[in-house]
């Protein structure tokens, strides 16, 4: 490679305030700190990672903070994977310290306050950082990573991830489509790097599956409604929305089915305690079942005869719809 070539991959050389405006264009509001902003040196060269904003950032700042207030006025929700290419580092970010060296990679969640600090102050430090929209990330990967996280260098998944900034900053765009897909090669290797030794049991998992029941529990009713509804409602993976429900012994399919089929229990003995005539089909639709004999055949699994066996006021069934009239009157 040429001098000149060399030269032209070098980051562009920036004052404090355009250091900032461009930083914050990308990644949100960071100050630079412990240095006079006249003798700021900083540098940053934006890549576009096949749509994912990347970009070669340092400078001679002795810290880099990020403050509660600083969230609360952008409120970027996104995270930042930061690759250390110069330099020693350190960061204290969702109540864990950490320090780096260059080749590590860090993972900040942009939505919590956090501040980095150069353990060489007389020398500046360099990064290569890529910002990852959570909701698209969250989505694909099936749960949610922790920022705070560090990974030393040396794993296959950060050499492959960081070749793949590299390399991209250095070549022609790609089409759409390749886009898309490197883009969840991306996330798939973030995974591999932050995933969680166990992604159904923790206080999170715990609370994400709640959600997700609530969540079923509003839509069952509708007909179009399944897992894959579900999991888009709650901005998850189909994939850890099954395992959420098979590390509890069941399947979501199961749970929708049940709450359906409770729900067909409650209206035909409402239908027999008020003598309505109801269609029997009407009921099925109602539960969420398109095809009636669908639903007479998971019915009779369930309870053990079909749904047009509540007659009016007659035996168990009897007591049961009065039952649900009572109920009914009372609500």
């Amino acid at each position: 490679m040429s001098q000149d070539a060399s030269k032209n991959l070098l980051p562009p050389q920036w004052d404090y305030e355009a250091w900032r405006h461009l930083v914050r264009a990308m990644a949100g509001r960071f100050n630079p700190e412990g240095v006079d902003p006249k003798a700021f040196t900083g540098w940053l060269r934006p890549i576009d990672v096949h749509g994912l904003a990347a970009a070669e950032v340092g400078s001679n700042a002795k810290r880099v903070e990020r403050s509660l207030r600083d969230v609360r006025l952008d409120g970027a929700d996104h995270y930042i994977m930061i690759f250390q290419v110069a330099g020693k580092s350190a960061m204290t970010h969702n109540d864990q310290a950490l320090r780096f060296d260059s080749g590590d990679v860090v993972l900040v969640d942009a939505a919590r306050p956090v501040a980095f600090f150069n353990r060489e102050p007389d020398k500046r430090w360099g990064s290569l950082t890529l910002v990852l929209p959570r909701r698209s990330l969250v989505s694909h990967l099936g749960f949610e990573p922790r920022g705070g996280l560090c990974r030393r260098g040396g794993t296959a998944a950060g050499r492959l991830l960081l070749d793949l900034i590299r390399s991209f900053g250095r070549e022609e765009p790609a089409s759409t489509l390749a886009d898309s897909y490197m883009r969840l090669a991306a996330y798939d290797l973030v995974g591999a790097l932050f995933a969680p030794t166990d992604l159904t049991s923790s206080r999170h998992a715990d609370k994400l599956f709640r959600r997700v029941r609530a969540v079923i529990t509003d839509g069952f009713a509708d007909p179009n409604f399944g897992p894959c509804e579900a999991a888009a409602v709650v901005g998850i993976s189909l994939r850890y929305l099954q395992q959420l429900f098979t590390h509890r012994g069941s399947t979501c399919s199961e749970f929708i089915y049940s709450l359906r089929l409770d729900h067909a229990k409650r209206l035909l003995l409402r239908r027999a305690a008020l003598s309505t005539g109801q269609p029997l089909s009407e009921v099925a639709y109602a539960c969420g079942f398109r095809n009636y004999a669908h639903f007479a055949r998971k019915f009779r699994q369930r309870f053990g005869h079909a749904p047009g066996a509540y007659p009016e006021a007659d035996g168990i069934a009897g007591n049961e719809a009065v039952n649900a009239r009572s109920s009914a009157e009372a609500s």
